[in-house]
């Protein structure tokens, strides 16, 4: 789950990570009592979406009157921003942050993660941070030094000091930014992020070290545990599909393609989003259903894929273990006949029940492709699509 940057700081100040004041606005209205609230010489006035690149999209402006945070505000309010992580469609802007301005002399790059590789934490830092990290990354790999974490002790003094020393923190400044490290892991862990980001970290001309931007994601899977993170959820940010299936807890994630697939367990289901585009097609979701899922869950995903107006055929691809074959049948025979099935649907069924499921769909008078394996689906579906 993402939230906002406004929201990922107040999360950090929690923890005594130093970051500008700033408020939130809704309208132009409101930022300019923002900033008069603020009474900075210098305002900063940032559009807030789910996504990276709103620099260089021009979604953030330094504002050096009142007069020139209502007209950045009018300007950003309902403007459809696209930054490399929006895609082309962009995202519209509905709020804005309203900061006061910042004196900064440097710029570095701090980020916590989950390396998958090791199951472990890691601390990155950069003496190049800003808006070009991603270039750094690419061509300058070396410039990016990494500290991972042992678990049962969590970051030490001793990691965030070298790190500091690491990415060319001042010396005067060392223990300021140590600090801030540990503050960053501390609410990464304690809030069981996926991400803490701060790009750019700012070293200011008053000799603080501050956060002048914040990323945080958390794991979906521990949102129980974080009644008010959960609260700071922003649906406008979201895909209204995705919203729906996580109502009846299904795995789905919109993409661009135009096969809709609906199967069960995430491996079988990145394996028949592969063997779609093998064969020339393009997936148009990811959907796992479960091993468990009802005749009632099956429905609402068949539903929400049939909502997608870009999907031109379906693909349900079952091997049925502890998810039952004709389940799945019953579940698809139930939505196609409530929505009015109008796009090809080709079906493989294999596993428990797969006699019981294949007598459903076929007794269903509904116009479905029976497929004999996942090759011979995928390729099914992409005929008939094109």
């Amino acid at each position: 789950m993402n939230i906002h940057e406004y929201q990922g700081k107040e999360v950090l100040r929690q923890y005594g990570v130093n970051v500008p004041r700033g408020k939130v606005a809704f309208t132009v209205d409101e930022a300019v009592s923002a900033a008069k609230e603020l009474g900075s010489s210098v305002t900063v006035v940032k559009a807030q979406i789910h996504a990276g690149g709103r620099g260089k999209a021009g979604g953030v402006n330094i504002a050096k009157s009142v007069e020139d945070v209502a007209s950045y505000a009018k300007e950003l309010l309902g403007k459809v921003l696209v930054t490399h992580q929006t895609g082309p469609e962009g995202k519209e802007v509905k709020r804005l942050l309203i900061e006061e301005g910042c004196d900064i002399k440097k710029e570095y790059y701090i980020g916590v993660v989950v390396d998958r590789g090791t199951g472990r934490v890691v601390m990155m830092g950069s003496e190049e941070g800003g808006m070009d990290i991603e270039e750094v990354a690419a061509h300058s790999p070396e410039k990016i030094i990494k500290v991972v974490v042992d678990p049962a002790v969590g970051l030490q003094m001793y990691q965030a000091r070298q790190l500091a020393y690491d990415i060319k923190i001042p010396g005067e400044l060392i223990n300021k930014a140590v600090k801030f490290m540990l503050a960053l892991y501390k609410a990464f862990e304690e809030k069981d992020c996926s991400i803490a980001e701060i790009n750019p970290l700012v070293v200011t001309g008053a000799g603080d070290v501050m956060a002048l931007d914040a990323k945080l994601n958390f794991d979906s899977n521990a949102l129980f545990r974080h009644k008010d993170i959960v609260e700071l959820r922003d649906l406008d940010e979201e895909d209204a599909k995705e919203i729906q299936a996580s109502k009846f807890d299904l795995s789905y994630i919109a993409l661009d393609g135009n096969i809709g697939c609906m199967v069960n367990g995430a491996g079988l289901a990145m394996a028949t989003m592969d063997i779609i585009k093998y064969f020339g097609g393009s997936p148009a979701n990811f959907l796992d259903v479960g091993g468990g899922a009802t005749k009632e869950k099956v429905t609402e995903a068949f539903k929400i894929i049939l909502s997608d107006p870009n999907v031109k055929g379906i693909f349900v691809n079952i091997f049925g273990g502890i998810m039952k074959c004709d389940i799945i049948a019953e579940g698809v025979v139930a939505a196609a006949r409530e929505l009015g099935l109008d796009r090809p649907l080709v079906v493989r069924l294999e596993g428990t029940n797969v006699a019981r499921g294949k007598e459903i769909l076929n007794g269903s008078g509904l116009n479905i492709v029976a497929a004999d394996s996942m090759s011979d689906g995928a390729q099914k579906i992409v005929s008939l699509v094109k």
